[in-house]
């Protein structure tokens, strides 16, 4: 049987698709065959991230624009350490706060966190044009407690997994990328700050023509990355948010 793919076939998902289905898969052992076609496993903390590309899975190498991988926890972390970001020519370092991913029925799925790649040694390197979206799904379980009353309540706790997690990594463009320019149909966040409820053609062309223009947010989850950084995370007072705090998910 011939498994190649159909001309013109991109790998495009969106941040829900990430984590709720390849995420969650992964952690959970399924779909394994398929899924490493287009997000293999890579120590992605210790390879120079110009070198990335040609170790994308075997239906992405192609694709100039964003790479997918899958990277386990490293032995210090399980140790309760802190997880190491540097290579041999610089590191990694997050940007702006942690932002959550939610479902189209505004549940939360995971968290998002964005890094940016600088290189020489820290605190002093010199930032590049590498970006990473590092992803980590969330799993609610839920811990049954006893009211006055005697009458049996539940509570949501939530558990950050930490066995994996996928990252897609990109090169800041000047300009609207195809993974921008996605359409938005049943996008929770078209605008994220103050934008009009246009078009996601008509936000594309104008972030092509001005650096000034409001931020704006594809389905895959990324931000016009020629915008100011702390935009990054604001959230869309719309959603519903988690009942926890950040603190209780112990991000690193």
């Amino acid at each position: 049987m011939d498994h190649a793919p159909t001309t013109g076939f991109r790998f495009y998902p969106t941040e829900e698709e990430l984590v709720s289905f390849y995420l969650l898969n992964k952690l959970e052992s399924k779909r394994q065959d398929s899924i490493r076609r287009v997000i293999p496993d890579l120590d992605i903390y210790s390879t120079e991230p110009w070198e990335l590309p040609k170790y994308a899975a075997e239906l992405c190498r192609g694709d100039t624009e964003q790479w997918f991988f899958f990277t386990p926890r490293q032995q210090r972390e399980a140790q309760g350490g802190r997880p190491n970001r540097t290579t041999a020519s610089g590191y990694w370092k997050a940007t702006g706060s942690p932002g959550y991913v939610y479902s189209s029925d505004n549940r939360v799925l995971g968290v998002k966190k964005t890094m940016v790649f600088y290189k020489g040694k820290a605190p002093t390197g010199r930032k590049t044009k590498w970006k990473m979206n590092e992803y980590r799904a969330i799993e609610e379980t839920a811990a049954p407690s006893t009211t006055t009353s005697n009458s049996a309540s539940t509570a949501i706790i939530p558990k950050l997994r930490h066995e994996f997690r996928l990252c897609r990594v990109y090169i800041v463009s000047g300009s609207s990328r195809a993974f921008d320019r996605r359409p938005l149909e049943g996008s929770r966040d078209a605008y994220l700050t103050g934008a009009s409820a246009s078009s996601s053609h008509q936000a594309a062309m104008v972030a092509e023509k001005t650096s000034s223009s409001s931020d704006t947010r594809s389905n895959s989850g990324d931000l016009a990355d020629f915008q100011a950084e702390n935009n990054d995370w604001e959230m869309n007072d719309d959603l519903q948010q988690p009942l926890w705090e950040w603190e209780q998910l112990n991000l690193l």
